[in-house]
């Protein structure tokens, strides 16, 4: 049997393997979404659904439309919010990301019972909903990532590198031993016809900062084969991802206007930010009255800090936050990064950061026009400064305003490194739409409740390729 033969019957076996995983996922998913529509179709049935109560036409087939609509928008929900990736994600943002999926459908599902009555219906039913369902939700995604520890085999990999970058992907990626497992790391350099040879034996590549020749060169012996591969992705990857493709010849073209959003797309998005802006103060001034009392009566200082940031175009602007620190933390003008254990915080300070409400401030350099709810987070413009020195491209990230939270923010770390956060907003700008707006926006409801560094600044990042 040939080398090619064999990697061909190993890579039919895996391909069934994940097949077969793949479709668990997917079962376990339909069953615990049908599962809680039965849990609301009985919690209705018994609190609303009595002989003269507000649905007496609903007693018929009427019933189960209730429960589908509520199974279909809680799975809707569910996959904006990734909660379904069990295995994937960390137990407890699964948790979180359907908690809130299912909290935001029993609100839905309440103003439509209302609509439905055309009454405001009693509440305390829906709220026992939302505290049985977020008990149910807790169990059945423990147990489905019990299921996967226990079925799931780790890939064995092979990693070609050529440089530091790499060393740290390869870092990330045994950070997740349920997922991968690099067993072997070679050079690029060692040429095209070893790693042939090699790659054969492992479930699959992982291409870090490799030459364009060779890099092109090992992904179609790969996909001729149909061995996977993990490949970092270049700035101008991420950009002809983002092209449209264009077929009125008989050779494929992708057009990349480089534009970043269009002038609909930026007047929809300016618009949709005043009104949600305007909507979530109504709840957001209060809070932020009692944070004003509390930093005041703390230690008699300025409630609000001002720090120069950089927005789209490059343009600076002053941004609101309340003050989480000693007064003249930086009195020398010296960049101190904050660390978790800061001396320099005050007790307000830590609540409030702890909960990200020092941004609630941000809210009105959105209506001003310097911030967006949604688009790559304003550094500090020394920060600026020292990225644009190693890595000219940092730039295209000020194709698009400023954000309250952004692509890099959900799916990176306060300590992800300058290039890996230009890629992440990139991927933002390159795919930009308002339904990625709005899931993005769950998604930061999520990350609330995870625990990371509030505050810091990344070492400027050198693995910087040419792309």
């Amino acid at each position: 049997m040939t080398q090619e033969e064999d990697i061909f019957r190993k890579l039919n076996s895996n391909r069934h393997r994940s097949d077969a995983m793949d479709m668990v996922r997917r079962l376990e998913a339909v069953i615990e979404v049908a599962l809680l529509a039965v849990v609301f179709y009985i919690v209705w049935r018994i609190c609303y659904g009595y002989d003269d109560g507000p649905f007496p036409a609903y007693f018929g087939r009427g019933k189960y439309v209730l429960a589908g609509v509520y199974g279909v928008l809680l799975w809707l929900l569910c996959r904006v919010m990734n909660g379904f990736q069990f295995g994937m994600m960390k137990q407890t943002d699964t948790i979180f990301s359907q908690i809130i999926a299912v909290i935001i459908t029993n609100i839905v599902e309440y103003a439509i019972l209302s609509l439905i009555a055309n009454v405001m219906i009693g509440a305390l039913p829906m709220v026992v909903l939302t505290i049985l369902d977020a008990v149910f939700v807790s169990l059945i995604c423990t147990l489905y990532q019990m299921i996967y520890m226990r079925t799931h085999v780790p890939r064995r990999l092979i990693m070609i590198s050529g440089g530091q970058s790499a060393q740290k992907l390869e870092h990330k990626m045994n950070a997740r031993p349920d997922k991968y497992r690099i067993d072997k790391e070679i050079s690029a350099d060692v040429g095209l016809d070893v790693i042939r040879r090699e790659v054969g034996f492992y479930d699959g590549a992982v291409l870090g900062d490799v030459p364009a020749e060779l890099r092109n060169d090992i992904l179609k012996y790969c996909y001729s084969l149909g061995i996977r591969v993990y490949a970092e992705l270049k700035i101008s990857d991420i950009i002809v991802r983002g092209g449209e493709i264009i077929d009125i010849f008989d050779t494929p073209l992708v057009l990349v206007r480089s534009r970043g959003i269009t002038t609909i797309e930026r007047t929809v998005k300016r618009a949709l930010d005043i009104i949600c802006c305007l909507a979530a103060m109504v709840v957001a001034l209060p809070v932020m009255g009692i944070v004003a009392i509390a930093i005041k009566l703390d230690d008699h200082g300025p409630v609000l800090y001002r720090q120069e940031r950089v927005t789209e175009g490059g343009r600076k602007f002053m941004i609101l936050k309340f003050r989480s620190m000693i007064v003249d933390a930086e009195r020398d003008g010296e960049v101190l990064p904050a660390s978790d254990h800061d001396a320099r915080i005050t007790r307000v300070g830590r609540v409030i950061r702890a909960f990200r409400l020092d941004e609630l401030p941000q809210f009105f350099n959105i209506l001003k026009g310097d911030m967006s709810i949604v688009g790559p987070r304003p550094e500090r413009t020394e920060h600026v400064e020292k990225y644009l020195a190693e890595i000219p491209e940092f730039i295209y990230r000020y194709k698009v305003p400023a954000g309250l939270t952004g692509y890099a923010q959900i799916f990176g770390k306060y300590n992800t490194g300058a290039y890996d956060k230009l890629r992440l907003d990139m991927m933002y700008i390159e795919h930009y739409s308002l339904w990625l707006d709005f899931k993005l926006v769950l998604m930061t409801i999520r990350i609330l409740f995870t625990k990371e560094s509030t505050e810091g600044f990344e070492v400027t990042d050198k693995e910087r390729q040419e792309g």
